[in-house]
């Protein structure tokens, strides 16, 4: 896990320039690399191109892992892991490969060369990384299927600037400090964030998941999409068998996941997700120290009993957090510069915490159990999208029992039913959902908005893509490729390096989803609508059986309304002082934020967006 960061200056009289700036931007990232800092520049036949890298060592802790790494017309900045760097090695030794050093960095150059782009698809890992051929003098930057790994960028007429994070971009072209107001509008209407290849800064964009971009001098940016989930029906076999198959994969994929040569953690909230990580290390390595890190929230909202469980089956040695409000008003500030763009909630704190209390443990490297809930239906079961497959393969009565269900689960089966009607009968269907959720809030301009072209683009149920009766998976396709998935795995990211740790997600591999969305429907949700089936069959006598009959989640929960009201003069003041935002009417926030605070309307997540979007402005120089 490192931080990656260059530039190709265009005009090769901009070289000196180019040097002091990266001297000056590459420590804005040395918390994602502490153990060692490294710059070259690459020959090139246009212009100036420079790479600059920040190492956290994690596999082959010695200088062999120095980056910038030139082999051949080869050069690289990496940032991640490629977990099958053993396998992929000897199979190139056995292609006539050679190698000096025993880093994935390595591995990868010469899969690189052995394969080209198709390498990317032999990987088994997260990474984001910068990679220069000599011999078409190209530049390649690519990131992993889920978007684990950050990567930006920034291209004009003058140069491509690239790397881990949004800040030393910025530090490198100090004109890029204006607002996207799409990005702004999508956040503050209605919570949507990192889900295409947007930022919150106009002139930055983020490679998406599982895509890359080529630039070459004559023929400029290439992009092109290296995994896309596949979602037919391909699945032969029982359930029985299904699960069997997911046991071996998942375990497969842990197993990977636990190399390194530096200590090792696991992050338990203490629901299925993170229970079911923390049981198959142990299962796969019983005399292994393992160290568990918890956020243990206060009252109704806390999950200790869950936590303090598995502990107990798994024989690890826990490490518990609680946070107050004292603790939120001291690290606000450095929580917001550390995720670089707002966020949705309180809750990433409580990870934030988290990770700081491994870090003050040893713990270099943490497993936690992101993107289950993104591959195996969890969350509610997508009720919307499995309604509208039950309807659209021809099962209404079917679709009625399960809708009856739902209300057994405290939903309303009604609006559910006709979300789903609406979602299955076509354009028009889906127009009038659209119609009905696009509205601008009363303390947005909605005129002047239009003007700019902004549009109100609120989430919808997924359209039909590809084969009927599928909306369930595809929807899940579409959270994999970034729109539900990537803020949070932003959210991770983040808190991790802010405090130097590498934070592994062994449900996220392409081997893993493809499996899993092959799969009946009815497999992953169960008739009666209860979530994860699958998970909860295959890792029986591994995870504890009160934890796989679990039916809430709760996760990082925090005390978000009552953290806020108590923090309401401060807050209002940030709202207050923050720039001024064209299309924001203040006036009419500052009467919805009193409102909600003194109880006069009901809180919603909006206040903690009004706070969030207006301190980052401020503390980011940003301008509207």
């Amino acid at each position: 896990m490192c931080g990656i960061l260059g530039s190709w200056q265009f005009d090769a009289q901009a070289r000196g320039d180019a040097e002091d700036a990266l001297a000056r931007a590459l420590p804005l990232i040395r918390h994602r690399g502490p153990d060692d800092i490294g710059t070259a520049t690459i020959p090139t036949a246009s212009g100036h191109l420079r790479f600059g890298h920040t190492r956290l060592a994690i596999i082959d802790l010695s200088a062999a892992g120095h980056q910038p790494m030139i082999r051949g017309p080869l050069s690289v900045v990496f940032n991640g892991e490629i977990y099958n760097y053993r396998e992929l090695r000897q199979e190139l030794l056995g292609l006539g490969h050679s190698f000096s050093t025993d880093t994935d960095t390595e591995v990868l150059l010469a899969a690189w060369r052995q394969w080209q782009q198709a390498a990317l698809r032999r990987f088994t890992g997260m990474f984001a990384f910068a990679l220069h051929d000599a011999r078409n003098d190209s530049l390649t930057l690519a990131r992993d299927a889920f978007g684990i790994k950050p990567l930006y960028y920034s291209l004009d007429g003058r140069r491509l600037l690239f790397g881990s994070e949004i800040a030393p971009l910025r530090a490198l072209d100090p004109s890029l400090r204006r607002l996207d107001w799409q990005r702004a509008c999508d956040y503050l209407s209605y919570g949507r964030y990192d889900c295409d290849e947007r930022t919150f800064i106009q002139g930055i964009s983020q490679i998406e998941p599982g895509c890359l971009i080529r630039y070459h001098a004559q023929d400029g940016v290439q992009p092109a999409r290296w995994w896309t989930p596949r979602t037919a029906a391909t699945w032969r076999g029982s359930f029985a068998d299904a699960a069997a198959e997911f046991r071996e994969r998942f375990l497969d994929s842990v197993r990977l996941h636990l190399r390194s040569d530096v200590p090792i953690g696991a992050a338990l909230s203490g629901g299925l997700d993170s229970a079911s990580i923390t049981c198959a290390m142990r299962h796969l390595e019983p005399d292994m120290p393992l160290h568990t890190f918890s956020y243990i929230a206060e009252g109704p909202q806390s999950e200790a009993k869950w936590a303090q469980l598995v502990n107990r089956h798994c024989g690890a040695q826990a490490h518990e957090v609680r946070v107050d409000t004292a603790d939120l008003e001291r690290d606000l500030d450095e929580l917001i510069a550390a995720q670089g763009e707002p966020f949705g909630s309180t809750s990433i704190y409580a990870q934030y915490r988290v990770f700081q209390l491994a870090r003050e443990h040893g713990i270099v490297v943490t497993l936690e159990g992101q993107g289950a809930d993104e591959l195996l239906a969890g969350y509610s079961g997508y009720p919307v999208e499995r309604l509208s497959s039950l309807l659209e393969s021809g099962h209404p009565l079917r679709a009625l029992a399960y809708a009856g269900q739902q209300a057994r689960l405290g939903r309303h089966p009604l609006r559910l039913l006709a979300q789903s009607l609406a979602s299955v009968s076509g354009k028009w269907g889906r127009e009038a959902l659209r119609r009905r959720a696009a509205r601008w809030p009363a303390w947005l301009r909605g005129q002047l908005l239009a003007e700019a072209g902004v549009q109100a683009r609120p989430p919808l149920p997924a359209q039909r893509q590809g084969a009927r009766g599928r909306r369930l998976m595809q929807a899940q396709a579409r959270a994999l490729a970034g729109d539900g998935l990537g803020a949070l795995l932003r959210h991770g990211d983040r808190n991790a390096m802010r405090f130097s740790i590498e934070s592994r997600v062994p449900f996220l591999t392409p081997d893993l989803a493809d499996f899993l969305l092959s799969l009946p429907e009815q497999f992953l949700v169960s008739a009666r609508g209860q979530t994860k089936t699958l998970l909860r069959e295959g890792l029986r006598g591994i995870v504890p059986q009160a934890i796989l009959e679990r039916q809430d989640k709760i996760g990082f929960a925090t005390p978000e309304q009552a953290w806020l009201r108590a923090l309401a003069p401060e807050l209002r003041q940030w709202i207050v002082a923050g720039p001024e935002v064209a299309f924001i009417d203040r006036e009419q926030v500052l009467r919805e934020f009193d409102a909600m605070m003194q109880g006069a309307r009901p809180y919603t997540w909006q206040v903690w967006r009004w706070v969030n979007f207006s301190r980052w402005m401020s503390c980011g120089a940003v301008q509207a």
